[in-house]
């Protein structure tokens, strides 16, 4: 039996004057006047103000996805920090790296380029000490904690919200030690047979993005029938062995995995997509910031000149509810954020 998808179309600026017409989208800044219905490939438009008599009355799934896409997502309690998601944020890419692909070995002092994003306005910084571009090599673990380390620390010290972007369950223990908030796994926790288990063990709050067959490494895998529904499956799936592991969904983050084993038409179907993502009932993180996408579609430019198409997809996220935008151009896009904004608060007024 074909499983239903439902996808949030027909956004519009303002609720009012439309009570029982649109829906709120996760709690946050959007609203939305119908539901893209997708089930076996056949796609149907249902209003929000036929939803609750036609579909929503006769099919549980279509009731229980609705009621995941419309709630609030709660604010991360940190410590002294709160991550809020009624709101798009920014979290930072800092690269304790020296072959990332569009920053390796740039900073010099990447404690003082992390407290500068967070000053410009990242709500987090997402420390890394491997690059997963494509045909990256493996770095050893002791190494890779010996560059995180010290990096997490100091920004913790500093005052700074930190997640630590790594697969392996050495470097998550050694962050987390060193102050270190969320995980973030580009394989979902299935790199590392341990990675489950300090987490749950930890209880902090864990990002859990989509490749095509993580075990392999981000860019293994690829080929779909239909990308935006069977990414959605694949990450339904997992949050559900993760919660099985022991994590509290509450603290579950997903992230598509725009540009990890998948092609051009992949990143643009998902990107179109991304409301869809919001029936998971989870925050979502978008990652597309300087991505090989870009420059396809901009006469090959290179990765350290995509700032224009950085800002458009951080929009474009924003626009489909989006709670996190990760990006390298911290100041750039919270400017742009700002100015999104500005302009969504006056048409919510009616202005």
């Amino acid at each position: 039996m074909a499983k239903l998808h439902l996808r949030p179309v027909q956004f519009v600026d303002t609720p009012i004057g439309r009570d029982g017409e649109v829906a709120r989208l996760a709690g946050g800044m959007q609203w939305f006047a119908a539901y893209e219905a997708i089930e076996g490939g056949a796609k149907r438009t249902v209003s929000i103000a036929e939803f609750d008599r036609t579909l929503g009355a006769n099919d549980q799934r279509a009731a229980e996805l609705h009621a995941m896409i419309i709630r609030p997502r709660p604010p991360l309690m940190l410590g002294e920090r709160t991550l809020r998601f009624d709101q798009p944020s920014v979290a930072g890419i800092l690269n304790a790296t020296p072959d990332s692909f569009s920053d390796g070995g740039e900073q010099n002092d990447p404690v003082a380029a992390g407290v500068a994003m967070a000053a410009a306005g990242a709500a987090l910084i997402d420390v890394g000490g491997e690059s997963t571009r494509p045909g990256a090599e493996l770095v050893w673990e002791e190494d890779e904690k010996k560059r995180v380390e010290p990096v997490v620390r100091g920004l913790v010290r500093a005052g700074t919200l930190v997640s630590i972007d790594t697969r392996k369950a050495m470097v998550m223990e050694a962050a987390l030690a060193a102050g270190a908030g969320i995980v973030n796994d580009v394989a979902a926790l299935l790199w590392d047979d341990r990675a489950l288990d300090v987490v749950a063990k930890a209880a902090c709050p864990v990002i859990l993005m989509h490749s095509p067959d993580p075990a392999k490494g981000p860019h293994g895998g690829g080929g779909y029938g239909d990308v935006l529904t069977e990414v959605y499956d694949w990450l339904e799936a997992r949050i559900a062995a993760v919660v099985a592991g022991g994590v509290d969904r509450a603290k579950i983050i997903v992230d598509p995995g725009i540009g990890f084993g998948k092609s051009l038409q992949d990143n643009l179907s998902l990107l179109n997509g991304l409301a869809m993502f919001h029936g998971l009932g989870c925050p979502i993180m978008l990652g597309a910031s300087r991505k090989r996408m870009i420059g396809a579609l901009s006469n090959e430019a290179p990765a350290d000149q995509r700032l224009g198409g950085s800002i458009t997809l951080a929009l474009k996220g924003a626009e489909a509810g989006v709670q996190l935008l990760r990006v390298h151009d911290v100041p750039e896009t919270v400017q742009a954020l700002k100015v999104w904004r500005g302009m969504r608060d006056q048409a919510l007024v009616g202005g």
